[in-house]
């Protein structure tokens, strides 16, 4: 299965540098290495992160596309989806079928149809807006819902942070 992943992966990497997205950029970690990517997305316009640059590592599994794959934020992330370790918590980074506690439906997770590119565009929308229903980071939910102005600022910091990292 390995071999078909990685000309799978090798054709979505190729496709990603013809046809840019806005918003992110990926490239390898390692040039040998089809399975570890290096990720840096923008911060989207109009949120909190905007101006911001997060870097993160993408590492599939050797059955991809069959299983998803796990995104990792290597820069500081303060956000209720993803965890203090910097593990992105999105349905479709699920495995696939259904949830044993009955919150996803099958459809909102991961599908063997989904790309790089669309894992990614998922990423950019939850930085947009978080599910503080299924938070990842209770801290920062609990922060989002109560506390605003006080998570607005952490934000802010992390953000103008990371674009001071990235040069």
């Amino acid at each position: 299965m390995s071999e078909h992943a990685t000309l799978l992966l090798q054709r979505q990497l190729r496709e990603l540098n013809k046809h840019p997205v806005e918003g992110f950029s990926a490239g390898l970690v390692d040039d040998k290495n089809f399975f570890e990517w290096e990720i840096l997305i923008m911060g989207p316009p109009d949120t909190l992160y905007e101006g911001g640059f997060f870097r993160a590592i993408m590492t599939f599994p050797q059955d991809y596309p069959l299983m998803p794959p796990k995104l990792r934020f290597t820069t500081d992330m303060y956000h209720p989806n993803v965890y203090p370790d910097g593990v992105v918590c999105i349905s479709i980074l699920h495995p696939p079928g259904e949830d044993k506690w009955g919150y996803e439906q099958a459809s909102e997770r991961w599908l063997p149809v989904h790309t790089v590119e669309t894992i990614l565009i998922s990423v950019i929308s939850m930085l947009s807006s978080p599910n503080d229903e299924s938070p990842a980071n209770i801290e920062a939910a609990k922060e989002w819902r109560m506390d605003y102005p006080s998570y607005k600022k952490k934000v802010l910091q992390l953000t103008r942070r990371s674009a001071e990292d990235v040069w």
